[in-house]
């Protein structure tokens, strides 16, 4: 897609390009943090950051519940994750040691669903990409020169992958299909699947409280509700 690309004006092959080349440094971007307006008690700023907070806390949970019950490791039971709080933890390391570094967020990725499909299921998946990754970056003039349209064929099957999952939902019950489907329609609609989670969670709420299911709602779930919404409103205030 790449070869193909080029002579459509879609693949854009820069002046010098070399095929290999040193990592460029990270000094402009390494370790330049600035809490100045966390120590002046700026409102704004704490939204933000609790915003953000939440958006990596979410896109890490769809993703890893996504993966996970692809990779069938999901307690038929009770529907929870083994080592969940490992997985969170080594996500949540390696969010802070790239933010520091100055990278974009380093989180856990729905493109682990190919390596599950391929049997994928130990750390040993994940360790293999981490050192191909340190390769490529002597080969990034090449990577970086590959357009996003020649990615969309891989992230289209990924999604069919993950849809995979849908089987599991009770469409009878509409208070449990109502959210459902609001997530999944969101997410490609958002291009996120954080405000997506949002969403059908908000959506969840509002058909538990209509149809009178309170039993099912924790304190937790009125608190995180009370904070998207206001989330929503408060850039309209």
């Amino acid at each position: 897609m790449t070869l193909i690309g080029i002579p459509c004006g879609v693949t854009q092959i820069p002046e010098g390009f070399t095929f290999v080349s040193m990592p460029q440094s990270i000094e402009p971007v390494a370790c330049h943090i600035d809490f100045s307006r966390f120590l002046t008690l700026d409102v704004e700023y704490y939204i933000v950051v609790a915003t953000l907070l939440f958006m990596d806390l979410f896109d890490t949970i769809g993703t890893l519940i996504g993966a996970a019950t692809g990779a069938d490791m999901v307690d038929q039971k009770t529907g929870k994750i083994p080592a969940l709080n490992k997985a969170l933890m080594a996500d949540a390391i390696g969010t802070t040691v790239g933010a520091l570094c100055g990278t974009s967020t380093v989180t856990t990725y729905v493109e682990s669903t190919t390596g599950i499909l391929e049997g994928g299921r130990t750390g040993l998946t994940s360790l293999t990409t981490a050192l191909l990754f340190c390769a490529a970056l002597f080969f990034s003039p090449v990577f970086l020169m590959i357009p996003a349209a020649a990615t969309t064929s891989a992230l289209f099957l990924v999604g069919v992958m993950m849809m995979r999952s849908i089987v599991h939902i009770d469409f009878i019950d509409f208070a449990e299909a109502m959210p459902c489907f609001v997530t999944m329609l969101m997410m490609p609609f958002t291009a996120s699947i954080s405000e997506g989670i949002v969403l059908g969670m908000l959506s969840y709420v509002l058909v538990s409280i209509c149809t009178g299911r309170f039993q099912r709602l924790t304190p937790t779930i009125y608190i995180l509700s009370a904070f998207f919404v206001l989330k929503y409103i408060a850039p309209m205030l």
